[in-house]
């Protein structure tokens, strides 16, 4: 199972440029190392220094995702971070990325449920690049009624290949689009067919005047940087833009799930599939902790899924047990797998695992081994530039920055009780949604 990433401002707005411009500065970043600033249009900053390479990771991340959009209005998000890479006056259609190219950087950006970045890793010298460009087109989006209609075809193949075409993701869209019946969180990130088809130069025009704003957006910068200069950057480039009247996030409340969901899908595949959904909480809630533990347990060819139902058993060819919770709001638990022969046998056997950890807790040794491997893994990852600088963008829009040294914190409190304790919690069988791929000739 796949594993779910200006000088021309004075022109325009010759106005706001003539204003005075004040950076704040957080004063408890000592101990962290994290620089905190804030313009008095409201751009967050975050400079993390590095020195061990002459490079540097740009991001700017937007509190904007399809968490955002309305009904049929769904993929304005995914489509506007295509239509990013358009042009502005100043640079043209794929002028930015080659400019980044030939300065020996790579670009390129991702679309969330919750949240947008765009990101460049440079050489630490021309790291002026990313933010003259960046903050160009944080307002001066061409958006050409010619572009959008034949970046429409390009995003509606995107989800031909990547969903409809691929099983294991369309049964996945499906079963997510289940379990959720009122939250925006049913809606796929890419948008669903019909609206996509629908979008126009107008919506996604009037969606980037509401969410590109700097009140709407964090900076992160990490690597071998001097924070001064960069802020002079940042402040030079991006402090003339006006901020905008974002409004608060209000999304409708998922009802309380009282009675398993299920689907069977048919599709031209090679092999069946079953994937199970469980609603559970996203960070910072305390059981997120527990669940990282859980899943962690169950994942991998050393966990219990593997051993028991695909070694032992011989069930399947593969089971996973898979959970992220970096979500604004509650979200979903994944367990799942493919047979070696009978679907139900293989749906009996997870059910049977699962039931087996509401019943039992798991032993220290369990826990103490998921929890070094969630350690690992978040630590040596923090070897990238690029890394710091996710993690520092994810947690601030979660709500902190500082989420992400608490992270670690709440995994290593997790007991082996916690884990039983939210596997019973959630695991119930009317909090579960379950789709079947049957393959067709």
């Amino acid at each position: 199972m796949k594993r779910i990433l200006l000088i021309l401002i004075c022109v325009l707005v010759p106005a706001s440029c003539t204003q005075p411009v004040t950076v704040q500065k957080d004063s408890s970043q000592a101990v962290s190392g994290i620089k905190d600033y804030r313009l008095n249009n409201g751009l967050k900053v975050l400079i993390s220094e590095d020195h061990k390479a002459p490079v540097a990771s740009f991001q700017i991340w937007y509190n904007v995702g399809s968490i955002n959009e309305t009904q049929g209005k769904t993929g304005l998000s995914h489509f506007l971070e295509h239509m990013m890479f358009k042009g502005t006056q100043k640079y043209g259609s794929k002028v930015f990325s080659n400019l980044v190219q030939k300065n020996g950087g790579v670009d390129n950006a991702g679309t969330t449920r919750d949240f947008t970045v765009y990101y460049q890793n440079l050489a630490s010298d021309r790291i002026n690049l990313s933010v003259e460009m960046e903050a160009d087109r944080m307002i001066n989006l061409f958006l050409k009624s010619e572009d959008v209609e034949s970046e429409k075809k390009v995003v509606m193949e995107e989800r031909r290949m990547r969903i409809e075409d691929d099983p294991e993701d369309f049964l996945l869209e499906q079963v997510t689009a289940k379990a959720f019946t009122t939250h925006p969180y049913h809606n796929p990130v890419i948008g669903w067919m019909g609206d996509i088809a629908s979008l126009s130069r107008e919506d996604l025009m009037r969606y980037y005047k509401t969410y590109y704003a700097p009140n709407n957006a964090v900076i992160v910068v990490t690597g071998d940087v001097n924070s001064d200069e960069i802020m002079k950057l940042v402040t030079k480039h991006f402090g003339g833009i006006p901020s905008a009247p974002v409004k608060a996030l209000s999304v409708p409340t998922e009802p309380v799930q009282k009675e398993q969901r299920r689907l069977t899908v048919k599709k031209q595949a090679k092999l069946p599939l079953i994937i199970i959904a469980y609603h559970v909480p996203s960070v910072p809630h305390t059981d997120a902790y527990a669940l990282d533990v859980l899943s962690q347990i169950f994942s991998g060819k050393s966990g219990r899924l593997y051993q028991s139902i695909v070694k032992k058993e011989k069930l399947a060819i593969n089971a996973f047990a898979n959970y992220s919770g970096i979500h604004k709001d509650a979200y979903l638990f994944y367990w799942g797998g493919t047979p070696a022969a009978d679907i139900n046998k293989l749906e009996t056997a997870m059910f049977k695992e699962i039931e087996g950890i509401t019943a039992a807790p798991p032993t220290e040794r369990e826990v103490k081994k998921a929890k070094n491997q969630i350690e690992a893994t978040f630590v040596m990852g923090q070897d990238s530039l690029f890394f710091q600088g996710e993690l520092l963008g994810m947690f601030e829009l979660l709500g902190s920055w500082r989420l992400k040294d608490k992270y670690l914190d709440g995994v290593a409190k997790v007991t082996p009780a916690d884990v039983q304790a939210v596997a019973k919690k959630y695991f119930t069988p009317q909090n579960s949604t379950v789709g079947i791929l049957i393959p067709e000739e």
